[in-house]
């Protein structure tokens, strides 16, 4: 399996009414793959949705998306594009320790952190295997939701999404799972640029 993280900047304003038309559009879309996510940024950089589809394979990605341009329910239907500024596209692959996105229930409610780190080149193999050992007691604290290295877009990234119930617990998890010695994991290299945003899920996304 691969996902692709689809990442749109909108036009101030305009998120809600984007994610409405998607709403209507979503089961037809459906059709031809799976989504795995949706949310919009309520922290880091504003005005974005980031939209996760499932994939076999790339040739699988090519197949779904020529069904989709070509399907005569969502050509009926109004799309978003007059709303978009910028749009980014990044193919990934899921760490090995990584639950299918979707697959666990999270809940109702909730924020989720994207963190993405950029390492240098050679460097994301020794975080992955750092991850995978620290993983099950990181866990015993909050859930990951998304793990994954890039494939085709931005090369080098390192990603992980993280399921919190609010603010204030992601600072208790954080604080409590250093103090315990169980994060951060070491991988013996550090990243060379990081980012971070806060996510909330669209009503209609399959992670809430």
């Amino acid at each position: 399996m691969i996902y692709e993280v689809r990442t749109y900047t909108l036009k101030p304003g305009s998120v809600t009414e984007f994610e409405a038309r998607f709403e209507k559009r979503h089961p037809f879309r459906e059709k031809h793959s799976k989504l795995g996510a949706f949310w919009h940024t309520d922290m880091g950089p504003l005005n974005q949705v980031v939209h996760v589809w499932e994939y076999d394979d790339l040739q699988h990605r090519a197949e779904a998306r020529e069904a989709a341009s070509k399907d005569p329910d969502l050509q009926k239907l109004q799309g978003g594009a007059e709303f978009i500024v910028e749009q980014q596209s990044d193919i990934v692959n899921p760490a090995s320790f990584m639950r299918p996105l979707g697959s666990r229930d999270y809940g109702t409610g909730n924020i989720y952190e994207m963190r993405m780190y950029n390492y240098a080149p050679g460097d994301i193999p020794k975080v992955m295997t750092a991850w995978a050992e620290a993983m099950p007691k990181r866990e015993e604290y909050s859930l990951l939701a998304g793990c994954w290295q890039s494939e085709l877009g931005g090369l080098n990234r390192f990603t992980h999404v993280w399921v919190y119930k609010d603010l204030s617990e992601r600072e208790q998890v954080r604080a409590e799972s250093r103090k315990a010695g169980v994060w951060p994991p070491q991988a013996g290299v550090s990243p060379i640029r990081q980012e971070n945003k806060t996510l909330v899920a669209a009503p209609f996304s399959p992670v809430k």
